[in-house]
C-alpha cells in the first residue's frame, strides 16, 4: 500500500491562451481513492483531461507507479493501465451493450487482482446482462452511465478515473453506482473521483483534493472533512 499510483507535481493546463491549472501537487498512493472537488468550474474535469492526456499540459512530474506518462497521448496512457468513466458517458451508441464491452476489454497488468470479466461486470449491474444485445443508444440515462463504467473495468486499469459517475443519475441508480465503487475501493483499485455528490464522494474516498479556480484550496483526510460542516461549506458551498 506505500506505492504511489500516480504522482502530480507542478501541473499546469491550458485551453488555447487561457492557464486553467496552476501548479497542481498532490499523490494518489496504490489502492487508496482521491476525491478530486470543487465548485463548477473549479477545475476537476481539467485536471482529468490532463492527466489521461485529454488537454494541452504541463508537469515537473505526472508518473504512473514510478514512470512518467507526460506528453504521452490519451491512447498511450490507457495501455499504460489508466481507466476513464467520463462526463457524458461517451459509449458508443451504434454498438450493443455486448460490443460496448468486449471491444475495450484488456487483461489486466497486476497479478495482485483478477480480471474483470463480463461475468463481473453483468453481476454489478444485472440490467446490462439483461440488455446486452440492445443498441447502447437506446438505453436509458443511468444504463448508460453503467456501461461506461463497465467498459472502463473491461480495461482492467490499474488506476481509474470517475469524472461525476452519479451525474443525472436516479437514486437508486446512484445507490448502485455507489455500491460498484466501495467494491472497486475494497478490492485495491486505485482511484480519482470527481463528484458533486458531496456526501457520495466524502463516504468513499481516503482522501480528497478540493480545487478553486485551478488551484488547490484544501487537501486532508475525507474523514476529517466530512466531520466539519462548517469547512465543507466554506470550501464547496453545499452540503
Amino acid at each position: 500500500m506505500g506505492t504511489d499510483a500516480l504522482v502530480i507535481s507542478g501541473l499546469n493546463a491550458f485551453y488555447g491562451e487561457s492557464h486553467v491549472l496552476h501548479d497542481l501537487s498532490f499523490t494518489v498512493k496504490q489502492g487508496q481513492v482521491l476525491g478530486l472537488l470543487g465548485r463548477n468550474g473549479a477545475g476537476k474535469t481539467t485536471c482529468i483531461s490532463a492527466i489521461i492526456g485529454l488537454v494541452r499540459a504541463n508537469a515537473t512530474h505526472l508518473e504512473l507507479f514510478g514512470q512518467s506518462i507526460a506528453g504521452l497521448s490519451p491512447e498511450a496512457i490507457s495501455l499504460k493501465g489508466v481507466g476513464l468513466v467520463p462526463q457524458g458517458r461517451r459509449i458508443f451508441p451504434s454498438l450493443t451493450v455486448y460490443e460496448n464491452l468486449t471491444v475495450a476489454a484488456r487483461r489486466n497488468r497486476s497479478a495482485q487482482r483478477a480480471d474483470w470479466t463480463l461475468d463481473d461486470v453483468y453481476t454489478a449491474f444485472p440490467r446490462l446482462a439483461e440488455r446486452q444485445r440492445q443498441l447502447a443508444g437506446s438505453l436509458s440515462g443511468g444504463e448508460q452511465q453503467m456501461l461506461a463504467i463497465c467498459r472502463a473495468l473491461m480495461t482492467n486499469p490499474q488506476l481509474i478515473l470517475f469524472d461525476e459517475p452519479s451525474e443525472g443519475l436516479a437514486p437508486q441508480i446512484v445507490a448502485e453506482v455507489a455500491a460498484v465503487l466501495k467494491r472497486l475501493r475494497d478490492s485495491g483499485l486505485s482511484i480519482i473521483l470527481v463528484e458533486q455528490n458531496i456526501k457520495l464522494a466524502l463516504e468513499i474516498a481516503d482522501e480528497v483534493v478540493v480545487l478553486n479556480t485551478g488551484y488547490i484550496a484544501h487537501t486532508g483526510a475525507a474523514s476529517s472533512l466530512r466531520a466539519d460542516s462548517q469547512r465543507i461549506e466554506q470550501l464547496l458551498g453545499v452540503y
